[in-house]
């Protein structure tokens, strides 16, 4: 590897460190109501942080294109581990989500699937993009069809999990990859309509004709549903605690370290709460403003690229990215159902940060190999 030929992405770089710093801070302060049987957590997130750099050196060493091209051997791979969950993973909170490693910590293979099926899905459109240039309908279809394949292989082994969150980042995923594959309009529209019609059967069926939506889709599904449905009329301890710490933190909040109530979860699904309640209204708003950042950061980097299969990666990065952050933020204030999703380089996780210090590390890949080749 040479690195007179890398090109450090100096904002990029003082984003992530600022959010890294972000965490830390966080997440010691949400260890005040952890079990001490956990550990330091937010010495162990410094630790995944340095793995995650090291990830981001191996992206340089082995480039994109090698990566791309194994692609479809690491979904084969992430597919074959959540399978594997179905069968030899414990039960952790009625999902059996992780493969525990003694002395290592828990694993999730969803946190990878993103990745994999991200990469996946890039390689099977940019491979149909040099190939067809000027593709016809059926031709397209065939792609949608292949996407569709790979998009519901590791759906429907998640949603036996369950984890409902992972799916929903999933489908954000491929909407955003096919969005800038210049593939036709009609096709969004088609899908639409779709939608539509599928999503009113289904409400149909749950509203009015129950037994048969239970008989058909089982009572576990059923009760999943009417949980996420009826979220709002609920009165669980986690929404009220969280809106009741930064209800209270006022315009600076109550001090770094000081978190004024227990909430499940604090260092991962509501470290967002833990960061309102020490820092405030204020806090807050910086912490927004840097996430925001981040994201206009990154998808200037997919705009500046001349590359198609550069900008189909960055658009699929932030379809993640966006989507986390957005529904993490709104369900610790009550404006959507919890959902068990993380605050991307905030929460506490191993699986999840090696997960989005990849995603930019491609992006810091992306940018460099944009700027070399100028």
């Amino acid at each position: 590897m040479n690195f007179k030929k890398i090109k450090i992405d100096k904002t990029l770089l003082v984003l992530i460190l600022i959010l890294s710093i972000i965490s830390l801070l966080s997440i010691h302060s949400a260890s005040t109501y952890l079990s001490k049987t956990l550990g330091n957590l937010a010495l162990k997130q410094f630790f995944w942080y340095l793995v995650g750099i090291v990830i981001i050196f191996f992206i340089f060493k082995f480039k994109l294109n090698f990566i791309m091209k194994i692609s479809p051997y690491l979904y084969l791979l992430n597919v074959l581990l959540l399978l594997g969950l179905l069968f030899i993973a414990p039960e952790i909170n009625g999902s059996k989500c992780w493969y525990v490693l003694d002395g290592v910590g828990s694993f999730q293979p969803s946190e990878f699937m993103k990745i994999t099926l991200l990469l996946f899905e890039v390689y099977i459109v940019n491979k149909f993009n040099k190939k067809y240039s000027s593709p016809t309908l059926f031709q397209e279809f065939r792609l949608l069809l292949l996407i569709g394949i790979i998009f519901l292989i590791p759906t429907i082994l998640t949603f036996l999990e369950p984890d409902t969150g992972a799916i929903i980042v999933y489908f954000i995923t491929t909407i955003s990859i096919l969005f800038i594959s210049n593939i036709r309009a009609r096709w969004f529209i088609i899908a639409g309509i779709t939608g539509c019609i599928l999503i009113t059967m289904f409400f149909y069926l749950y509203f009015y004709k129950q037994d048969t939506f239970i008989k058909v889709l089982g009572s576990d599904f059923f009760y999943r549903i009417d949980r996420v449905i009826n979220w709002k009329s609920g009165s669980g301890m986690q929404l009220e605690n969280s809106l009741a710490a930064i209800g209270s933190s006022g315009i600076i909040g109550h001090g770094f370290n000081k978190t004024p109530l227990y909430f499940p979860e604090s260092g991962t699904d509501f470290i967002f709460t833990v960061f309102a309640s020490n820092f405030g209204l204020l806090g807050s708003i910086i912490l927004i403003f840097i996430i925001v950042l981040l994201d206009l950061h990154i998808i200037n980097i997919g705009k500046d690229s001349k590359s198609t299969i550069n900008r189909l990666i960055i658009s699929g990065i932030i379809g993640i990215l966006l989507y986390q952050q957005i529904q993490n933020i709104s369900m610790t204030i009550g404006l959507m159902p919890i959902t068990g999703i993380t605050l991307p380089f905030i929460s506490y996780g191993g699986s999840s940060l090696i997960a989005y210090m990849t995603l930019i590390g491609f992006a810091f890949y992306i940018y460099s190999d944009e700027r070399y080749k100028t």
